[in-house]
């Protein structure tokens, strides 16, 4: 519900300021895409599984659920991986420069973005890995444990943690360390100065704000790669069903983190979300009064 509810906000938000909106900015939305895409194709089979006790549908919904979350998954990694290496360009070029990511130019990469992570979601079907169950039974990935007997499966492992997990994570963190190096050197050229231009700040918030996504992300998603890492090497049942289940939970939940962010960092989108409320508000207060005429509160909502 958080995933839906806050997401749709990003999206509405996004849908009304579309003039508006920056070429970055696009990821942001791209990124909102494929959390609220994750929460509508598995969230309710996993919770009617949950709810059953086991897993619902069979081999079919099994393959479908874990095509759909290995999906949105690298396209939301590869989405971060995108946000971190064009703030690091828009921070050390000049004006000039940072115009030159158009629109154009990230909507290519988007696109992009879902022909990687589809072609890697397909991989498994047409041979080169596998999909199976998790080890707690009402949920449906990568088959983890099949692979230490397979040589076939062990590539694709290694294959898809270097170029969709490591690869992306390691040139995040690079995009931000010289992100930081870049503001602190900047912060020390104006240290004379009384005021720091608001630019300089707008930079520093906006750098916070997607490091804050990135961490997120990917501090949620840690403990279950380690606890499918252990399962490549070991069997299923050297780890009890609470220790596999947990670390999932929390690695689904990354997709309602970032809304909660943007209302934090972001006074846009403070503002169009109370503009939401209030249309709301208006909208149920209105049906839900037989004579709003009379109503001191609708006859302000009516001015």
């Amino acid at each position: 519900i958080l995933t839906i509810l806050g997401n749709s906000a990003v999206l509405a938000t996004a849908a009304k300021r579309s003039s508006f909106l920056k070429s970055p900015e696009l990821l942001t939305v791209n990124l909102a895409v494929a959390d609220i895409g994750m929460a509508i194709s598995m969230y309710p089979l996993a919770i009617a599984s949950a709810w059953n006790h086991a897993w619902l549908g069979g081999d079919a919904s099994c393959i479908y659920y874990a095509l759909m979350g290995f999906l949105f998954g690298v396209c939301s990694m590869m989405t971060l991986c995108a946000m971190a290496v064009i703030r690091f360009l828009v921070t050390n070029s000049s004006k000039s420069n940072s115009n030159k990511i158009t629109k154009n130019t990230v909507f290519i990469l988007i696109a992009f973005i879902w022909l990687y992570s589809l072609l890697w979601a397909i991989l498994p079907l047409v041979g080169w890995g596998y999909y199976g169950p998790e080890p707690f039974g009402i949920s449906c990935t990568i088959a983890w444990s099949k692979f230490h007997n397979s040589s076939n499966g062990f590539s694709f492992i290694l294959s898809m943690f270097l170029l969709c997990t490591v690869l992306p994570a390691l040139t995040i963190v690079a995009c931000y360390l010289g992100i930081a190096w870049k503001v602190h050197k900047a912060y020390q050229e104006i240290q004379n100065i009384d005021r720091i231009p608001n630019a300089a700040k707008l930079e520093k918030k906006l750098t916070l704000m997607a490091v804050l996504i990135s961490v997120g992300f990917l501090s949620s998603w840690t403990p279950y790669a380690a606890a499918s890492f252990w399962s490549i090497f070991n069997s299923s049942a050297s780890l009890q069903p609470i220790v596999t289940l947990l670390p999932c939970l929390f690695a689904k939940s990354s997709t309602a983190y970032n809304p909660f962010i943007y209302y934090i960092f972001s006074k846009t989108f403070r503002c169009e979300i109370k503009k939401l409320q209030c249309c709301c508000g208006w909208r149920v207060h209105y049906f839900s009064s037989d004579s709003s005429a009379q109503n001191p509160v609708s006859m302000m909502w009516s001015g």
